[in-house]
């Protein structure tokens, strides 16, 4: 039985409806906590905090948010994605709204770390993968991740000068007062992603097993080499970027440029990266997904490398953000399409989660040792040269991923 339901059996939710309202809540998901590191200097300042205080409600977020996205995605899998979506979307709005108003390191790291890190396990993009591995028929699934993956980015592109812009005008409480308001909109956006529970297997993909428990899709997953191999490698990904969402304005800051400059060069990062997915999306379907990972981390290693040792200025970072836009989320069409070939879209969300906690503990890290480190030396430099060695590493442990379905002789003989 196919998982793509076609335009006539989902009614008004046709693939050009659940494109659009998937990577609009793609957006909603991924624009505000892009923004967060330009909340660091004035929460700081205002609260009398180090770097390091919020440097760990960031990190706690992204764990809690790879922590959480297992179970979000398997309770999508078997109960259908709007209830976890909306969910998620609540929670993300209850912890921006909250933490405009915490005073306390502990109050930054329940709102800012706990709510809004579950929150985003619910709401995130990766569910909205999920739902179009399952909803979009084949020959359009990749390209529709990667649309997906640029609408993230789009969000980032529009929220880094809009947060910066809200904050001059209205104050850094009122602009996260906003940004919870806009989440909002996930709950009525995410109708068009519904997906029936208990959903089997695509055609073309791993053999259909659509009696598969939980538990065996796990057992299977973790004893398959290669998906070992995804999820180390995918933790490169998580350190790099939140490091560099975090701890990027600060640092261009502590080089004498102006707080603009970080902005745009994250909205930079953002509007390329819209290229970067999309382009992955479609390089996913003619080319060794593995090598394009491999190359992924390889060209993101030499970006970093020229951007710590070339001399501060405008133009350098506006250009190193449009090399990292490219390089930035176009890990995630061929790694969701990897786990999908080899193990179909049963357990899609759920395995696609454990891939992504991987990411979110290299977040945690990056994220904290940012800020620790800069307490304690005063500089980034660390940071960015274990960035530089992660992504050489994981360009090295991709390569001997085997791009094919999982054996399963007992389906295969059924």
């Amino acid at each position: 039985m196919p998982t793509s339901l076609s335009p006539r059996s989902i009614g008004w939710r046709t693939p050009a409806v659940v494109l659009l309202c998937g990577c609009l809540i793609s957006l909603l998901g991924f624009g505000p906590r892009s923004s967060f590191g330009f909340f660091l200097t004035p929460m700081s300042n205002a609260n009398g905090w180090g770097r390091d205080v919020f440097a760990l409600a960031f990190a706690i977020q992204n764990l809690l948010w790879g922590l959480g996205q297992p179970f979000a995605g398997a309770i999508a899998d078997r109960f259908g994605t709007v209830r976890v979506l909306s969910v998620g979307a609540l929670l993300y709005a209850a912890g921006l709204a909250l933490m405009a108003y915490a005073t306390t390191p502990l109050a930054l790291h329940l709102t800012g770390g706990v709510l809004i890190g579950f929150g985003l396990s619910g709401c995130s993009f990766n569910l909205v993968l999920a739902a179009f591995g399952k909803l979009m028929p084949e020959r359009w699934r990749m390209l529709a991740i990667g649309a997906g993956t640029a609408a993230g980015s789009f969000g980032q592109f529009l929220f880094a000068p809009f947060g910066v812009a809200l904050i001059d005008g209205v104050g850094w409480q009122n602009a996260l007062t906003v940004f919870g308001a806009l989440l909002l909109l996930v709950v009525p956006l995410s109708l068009a992603l519904a997906t029936p529970p208990h959903n089997t297997q695509a055609q073309g993909s791993a053999a259909a097993a659509p009696t598969q428990s939980l538990t065996g899709a796990l057992s299977e997953a973790f004893a398959h080499r290669s998906y070992v191999f995804l999820v180390l490698g995918f933790f490169t990904c998580g350190f790099q970027l939140a490091f560099i969402t975090v701890h990027l304005p600060a640092y261009l800051i502590d080089r004498g440029l102006s707080a603009q400059v970080g902005g745009w060069t994250l909205a930079i990062i953002g509007l390329f990266n819209i290229i970067g997915s999309i382009g992955a999306g479609w390089l996913s379907n003619r080319m060794p997904r593995r090598i394009l990972l491999a190359l992924n981390y390889f060209l993101r290693s030499c970006a970093i490398t020229a951007f710590v040792l070339l001399p501060a200025s405008p133009a350098i970072a506006l250009v190193f953000g449009a090399v990292m836009g490219l390089l930035w989320l176009s890990t995630v069409p061929p790694t969701s399409g990897l786990v999908s070939l080899m193990f179909g879209t049963r357990w899609l969300a759920m395995l696609y989660g454990f891939v992504f906690f991987s990411h979110q503990v290299g977040g945690f890290l990056g994220a904290w040792l940012g800020g620790v480190l800069y307490e304690r030396t005063g500089s980034y430099d660390i940071v960015w040269w274990l960035a530089v060695l992660t992504g050489i590493l994981s360009a090295l442990i991709n390569l001997p991923i085997v791009e094919k379905p999982v054996a399963r002789p007992a389906a295969a003989a059924a």
